[in-house]
This record gives C-alpha cells, structure tokens and sequence, in this order.
C-alpha cells in the first residue's frame, strides 16, 4: 500500500470498454467497473414515522431477479435540466415520490461507496424529520413500489421472515438501521 494519502493516490485514467444507455463499462488498469451515465451518487433515507415505523420499500429488480426490500432512494441529478441538483432536494423529492411522505427536516449522517470493487457510484445516507404523509407513494410511472412501515423494534424479525417468502434484502437497510436508533442531529 502506498504512503500517500488517499486522495493523493494517482490512478490511470479509464479507458471506455461498453456504453449503453444508463451505464458504461470502463476499465482502469487491470480493474474492470460500472459507471452510471447519469445521476452517479444516490440519496438513501432513513425515515422513521412519529408512531416509530421505518419506512421501508419493495420493488421488482432485474439485476438480481426478484423483488427487494430497501430504503427509500434515488439517484441525485439524473433528471435532465437538474444535473448540479442538491442532494437534499433529491433525497426529499425521492421519499415523497416513493412513500408518500414529506421531510420537514434532513440531517446527512453519512456518504460513502455502495461496492468500490464493482462501481464508483457514492451514496448519501440522509434521517428524515418530522415527517407529513401527503400520499400513498408507490413511485413514478416507471416504478411499481410497495410502501411498508415497520415497527423499529421488529425491523430484524420482519426482515426475516419476509426473505424466508423470497424477497431479496438490501444489506444497506442494516447500515440505516443505525442511523434510524441513533440521536439525531437537532442543531440544524
């Protein structure tokens, strides 16, 4: 490992190997990784109701051939026109659109890479505050989601059982059990 500091690493620059419509495929090196073509970083919330329910989601995914369970989320700018949009819009704009619900209030606990060994995508872990249910949710018109709200302290065993019916389970949904148990932020 080098004694550089990470951000002062030199890496070569990617070389393109595929390109479709919503990803690429690029190799740097000898490693070989997925690119979004819009929207590189995601906005995951943690939203938990006044009645201590996390909000969680069910949606058909492809990749993985199955329906998964998941936060909230979406992808930060990948709307034409709204490329330079703030993380804090879109981690709002995503959970009312999902699950019918509305932050007054978003606290960034955390940002990060979802697989570094596989895409460069990042992540912005947001907790929703003080939320107001303004509709069902379930998604745009290119999504079918199911909207769940879970009691926090039967998150595990729901978990559980419902991976026992065959639903595939985000592991991201553990990491925003941490921040759904925590204090929050009450400074902003």
């Amino acid at each position: 490992m080098s004694d550089a500091p990470p951000s002062k690493q030199e890496f070569p620059e990617p070389e393109l190997i595929a390109e479709g419509k919503w990803l690429r495929l690029l190799k740097r090196g000898r490693w070989e990784f997925a690119q979004r073509t819009v929207g590189g970083t995601a906005a995951l919330i943690v939203a938990v109701t006044e009645a201590d329910e996390l909000i969680l989601i069910a949606q058909p995914r492809p990749p993985v051939a199955g329906i998964t369970i998941e936060l909230p989320a979406g992808l930060i700018g990948d709307h034409a026109g709204s490329e330079d949009e703030a993380p804090e819009l879109a981690a709002a704009r995503e959970l009312e659109e999902e699950t019918g619900f509305k932050p007054a209030r978003l606290e960034r606990v955390a940002e990060g890479t979802s697989t570094p060994g596989l895409s460069d995508e990042r992540l912005i872990f947001f907790r929703a505050h003080e939320l107001e249910r303004v509709s069902e949710g379930g998604g745009d018109e290119h999504e079918d989601i199911t909207v769940f709200l879970v009691p926090l302290a039967e998150v595990e065993s729901w978990l559980a059982a419902r991976q026992a019916e065959g639903y595939v389970i985000d592991l991201k949904i553990w990491a925003g059990l941490y921040f759904a148990r925590r204090p929050s932020d009450t400074s902003t």
